[in-house]
């Protein structure tokens, strides 16, 4: 099956092995959800700051395990939130979000559908 290396869907609910979740963007699909990423990007800080990580987990517990989980997020309105940019780093170094990105990620992104062959 020939998928296009433009193929992703936006905002959806996908279904992996391991449970349901929505995500931002599915690459190449939410069938075969290979590149998850998530967005999240406030002006305010406060408790939707905590929210992030419950909608992260839920992420991280559908996907399948060969998945990779990208989050792009602001830099700045974590500064008053240092402990759930903590729990945030901690999920990457258990490797449960591949990168955590407050810049720019097309490269990484790039190379991902490579090693996927999308």
């Amino acid at each position: 099956m020939y998928v296009s290396p433009n193929s992703y869907e936006s905002r959806c609910t996908f279904q992996d092995i391991d449970g349901i979740a929505k995500c931002d963007f599915a690459i190449p699909n939410k069938e075969k959800s290979y590149i998850l990423i998530e967005v999240k990007g406030y002006g305010a800080t406060g408790p939707k700051m905590s929210d992030i990580i419950g909608d992260v987990d839920a992420i991280i517990n559908a996907k399948r395990s060969d998945a990779r989980l990208l989050l792009l997020t602001d830099g700045l309105t974590w500064k008053s939130r240092r402990n759930d940019l903590r729990k945030l780093i901690q999920r990457q170094n258990e490797g449960r979000i591949t990168r955590i990105y407050t810049k720019q990620f097309s490269s990484d992104l790039l190379t991902l559908k490579g090693e996927y062959g999308i």
